[in-house]
């Protein structure tokens, strides 16, 4: 209805007109109204046509709501000066002057300017009716296009904000962070310097290559944090990351009884992202490890997969089974947020897999996750 009314009411208002005007004696008159009505349905499409066809309406059939809306329609659509006033002057033509012609009396002066006046209005007021509604529309285009515009300035003085704050925290962690680990690396070293115990040396060092891994790895995280927009393209050359050529190596340093069991070789076929996540999964199920269950004995297996998710494709399964804690251990009091373990599910959701984190029957823990190559 919102459609089909604005066509067809305006056609119906004329029909009227031309009945009520001429009646159904009057032939000539009756029938070029009625054509001047029924071409306002092509009014939007060709209004100048249409405009001038319903000129001889008003002019022989005396209608004017045809010749009126057919004016409307060309000054909301096609506001050209020179053509409107053109029209103008056409239709206070066609009111102003009698049909047939020869009835004209020049010498009514009186009636002739009453005549003249009735017209000049009858075609400046559908003129400007049709030009305020395209100004209408032109300033609701207009404040619509400011409004887009606020909002992507809002986006952009958000992203602002956020990228401000983003500084502000990698300059927090690298005043903080940084500089405790430097001391941490500085002490391991001095240990490993002044000691004769070969254990000791061992371990000394074994703290300040970790020391100057997180350094690395925090240095990277601080060029993500600075880079703008958050895409760290900026921060891919600051520091490499772990893949699952560095698996071995993380093992080696946890301090804990891993036993390995690597069915994959790093980068065949796969995906960095995939070895990426594949690495962090068993970064953290190792530290949950040295936090909850000192001393237990732990297995690291990282396989491919031909099925992953239930549906067939290539992947990457993720699994860290440990068994129950040592009661002789003592467990180390080390700080938690309790996220690990969410944030690893989320990553691996990100990639399109699944993390499953369960205890076991014997009293240790599990930690499964799948991850398909074609995500990364």
């Amino acid at each position: 209805m919102r459609r089909i009314a604005p066509v067809v009411v305006p056609v119906l208002l004329a029909i009227a007109d031309a009945v009520l005007v001429n009646g159904l004696e009057l032939a000539l008159e009756l029938g070029v109204s009625v054509v001047a009505a029924a071409a306002l349905l092509l009014r939007r499409r060709f209004p100048l046509l249409v405009f001038l066809v319903t000129l001889p309406g008003l002019y022989i059939g005396y209608i004017w709501f045809a010749p009126m809306i057919g004016l409307y329609t060309l000054a909301a659509r096609r506001p050209g000066r020179r053509r409107l006033g053109i029209c103008a002057v056409l239709l206070i033509a066609a009111h102003f002057l009698p049909y047939p012609i020869s009835d004209f009396e020049l010498t009514a002066y009186r009636e002739n300017t009453l005549v003249l006046i009735d017209a000049c209005v009858t075609s400046a007021a559908p003129i400007a009716l049709g030009l305020l509604m395209r100004t209408r529309r032109e300033l609701a285009s207009r404040v619509e296009d400011l409004t887009r515009s606020l909002r992507r300035e809002d986006r952009l003085l958000a992203d602002r904000v956020k990228t401000t704050e983003r500084a502000r925290l990698a300059r927090e962690m690298h005043d903080v962070v940084a500089h405790q680990v430097s001391l941490i690396s500085l002490q391991a070293g001095a240990v490993q310097v002044s000691t004769e115990d070969e254990a000791a040396r061992a371990g000394a060092r074994t703290i300040r290559e970790l020391s100057v891994r997180t350094l690395e790895e925090l240095r990277h995280m601080v060029g993500v944090l600075r880079a703008d927009g958050g895409d760290g393209g900026e921060a891919n050359g600051l520091a490499p990351q772990p893949d699952l050529e560095e698996l071995p190596r993380l093992l080696e340093m946890s301090a804990l009884d891993v036993t390995y069991e690597g069915g994959v070789v790093a980068g065949a076929g796969g995906a960095k992202t995939v070895e990426r996540a594949a690495f962090r999964t068993v970064q953290e199920a190792l530290t949950n490890v040295r936090k909850h269950a000192p001393g237990a004995q732990v297995r690291v297996r990282v396989d491919p997969a031909d099925e992953i998710c239930g549906e067939a494709g290539p992947g990457l399964r993720v699994e860290i089974r440990n068994g129950p804690p040592d009661a002789t251990a003592t467990a180390p009091v080390l700080p938690g947020g309790g996220h690990g373990l969410v944030g690893l599910r989320e990553r691996a959701q990100s990639l399109g897999g699944t993390l499953e984190a369960r205890h076991t029957s014997d009293g240790g823990f599990v930690v499964r996750a799948e991850f398909p190559y074609g995500a990364g």
